[in-house]
């Protein structure tokens, strides 16, 4: 059984929702450590529900069945709008490492949330931190032959598979209607963000990629930890286009 948190905005009536799927290379994370207080403070008090949930990880599962995880997660939070004040029309999906692979993943390919009776179009936005294996194949080849192998045990070593697996494959139709990338100062990140917004555009989406500061490993665990402080790099460029998407009574 899955479980996820929620965090309720002290906002009357209806409040967007974002939904926050944790990192930990496919294998690893939780919804509590991954969250913080940063995040459930800042934007619960600008007007969101805010809910972080837990999915199965590797290998007791592959990362099909924890895209559903994440899927049937957000149909559960939409079921429960009434009792838990969420304004089904305006849904976001916030990721971080693993967590953006999965959110774009459920976010462009439609057979996720087909099952629930949902379709991608149902998310307003989709805010990406520092995520990985956009483009599964090329995340691949830029990992090198160490972590390249470790890529292909999460993913498998079959090209269709890799594809399949690979949002930037599923963005000719059908997407959620807005996508914020962001990354920092890692080669690989970089270019899986423009990879992957290239090819949204290219299908009629919108597109933002914005880079932070912060190096290597360090600056990627810190763009999470650190989103929803004033001195965060990137909680005013997430806040920016969540003003911009949702307009200014999502506040």
């Amino acid at each position: 059984m899955q479980r996820l948190d929620f965090y309720r905005s002290p906002s009357p009536g209806p409040r967007p929702l974002i939904l926050f799927v944790h990192g930990g290379a496919w294998i690893g994370g939780d919804k509590s450590d991954s969250t913080g207080e940063a995040k459930i403070r800042h934007y619960t008090q600008a007007g969101y529900q805010l809910a972080s949930v837990n999915y199965r990880l590797l290998p007791e599962v592959d990362i099909e069945h924890q895209a559903d995880d994440v899927a049937a997660s957000l149909a559960s939070l939409l079921e429960q709008a009434r009792d838990l004040n969420i304004d089904t029309r305006r849904v976001v999906l916030m990721g971080h490492s693993a967590g953006a692979h999965l959110a774009a993943l459920v976010a462009t390919d439609p057979r996720y949330l087909k099952r629930y009776g949902l379709t991608p179009g149902d998310i307003g936005g989709v805010a990406l931190l520092d995520g990985a294996a956009y483009d599964v194949p090329s995340q691949i080849m830029d990992a090198g032959p160490l972590l390249g192998f470790a890529y292909q045990i999460a993913f498998g070593s079959g090209p269709a598979r890799q594809s399949s697996l690979s949002p930037a494959s599923h963005t000719a139709t059908g997407n959620a209607r807005d996508f914020l990338l962001l990354h920092v100062e890692r080669p690989d990140a970089e270019r899986q963000a423009f990879t992957f917004a290239d090819a949204l555009e290219s299908g009629g989406t919108r597109a933002r990629v914005a880079g932070v500061k912060g190096r290597g490993m360090e600056g990627h665990n810190r763009i999470n930890a650190m989103l929803g402080r004033s001195d965060s790099d990137a909680t005013p460029i997430v806040d920016e286009w969540l003003a911009g998407l949702f307009g200014s009574r999502a506040y």
